[in-house]
């Protein structure tokens, strides 16, 4: 029987965070459970955040009028992604089980992984416009949203004063691109 991998995009910028520890804690628990753990620490990789031109090798397709969505789709088509977007593709692959590990900033997540997911789950590789959502790419593949807040869980109650955790966060879920989705957070 193959050996399960796992996969762990992680954003905070201090080794000392709860999301380290949460982090340490996961590659701990998922390898006695012998999974291969790859871990993605986006500040340690210093992964551009930014989705440009210069993600892809060689040239565009239509320069004049860059459009990312398009050139990237023909760029994986054709081998032509920057390495590092084709690195994380590769890890993606291999991962049976993708935890998200940040901080909540301003009700969203952190810079550094949006940029993650513009650059890594381009259009072919991700999603197609016939497979996304229920019929999408990665359906056999499980995600876990684990996340700190900085705030109370009743502060993200419906009722709270920040609302449901949930709102700000159904992007993010319809984003995964039919992952399998488990939502996991705690007040750091």
């Amino acid at each position: 029987m193959a050996q399960k991998t796992a996969l762990i995009v992680y954003a905070h910028q201090s080794p000392a965070s709860f999301n380290a520890a949460a982090r340490d804690v996961a590659v701990q628990a998922l390898t006695k459970q012998g999974y291969k753990v790859l871990v993605s620490d986006l500040y340690a990789m210093n992964f551009k955040a930014s989705a440009t031109a210069e993600d892809i090798k060689g040239d565009l397709k239509n320069p004049e009028h860059f459009i990312y969505n398009n050139e990237m789709m023909v760029a994986w088509q054709d081998g032509r992604l920057s390495d590092d977007i084709a690195e994380e593709q590769h890890k993606l692959e291999q991962a049976e089980l993708v935890i998200f590990q940040f901080p909540l900033y301003w009700f969203s997540i952190p810079a550094i992984m949006k940029g993650w997911i513009d650059r890594v789950l381009t259009q072919g590789f991700a999603f197609t416009l016939q497979k996304m959502y229920d019929n999408g790419i990665f359906k056999a593949k499980k995600a876990i949203l684990s996340f700190t807040t900085g705030g109370t869980e009743s502060m993200f109650k419906p009722d709270g004063v920040h609302g449901d955790i949930n709102v700000p966060l159904w992007p993010l879920q319809l984003l995964w691109c039919s992952f399998t989705l488990f939502l996991d957070y705690c007040v750091e």
